[in-house]
């Protein structure tokens, strides 16, 4: 995992990492190739934002903790909004 961001900016990256970027603290959540997945504690679990490695606002806290899961319902809504469906979330939902 990481290893554009390894590779071209020499940083090592985990999930699970505590950052805080603008002000706002959240974990590293995943590797989005270019950027850093991260779930900002405001957010609700799942929601994850691009942070670029090396922006002068982002501050990694040398501390590690756990990725909050997303709920069985946000699993659902996530996958639906992947289908790409024509039908409605209640719609679709009546199939799986």
């Amino acid at each position: 995992m990481f290893e554009y961001i390894s590779e071209f900016y020499g940083i090592n990256i985990k999930v699970g990492m505590d950052v805080i970027f603008n002000g706002e603290r959240g974990v590293v959540s995943q590797d989005n190739g270019h950027y850093i997945g991260v779930n900002f504690d405001k957010d609700k679990a799942g929601v994850i934002s691009n942070v670029h490695p090396i922006d002068d606002l982002l501050i990694f806290t040398g501390k590690t903790r756990k990725v909050r899961k997303m709920s069985r319902s946000q699993k659902n809504y996530q996958e639906y909004i992947r289908s790409e469906s024509d039908v409605s979330f209640s719609e679709w939902m009546l199939f799986n």
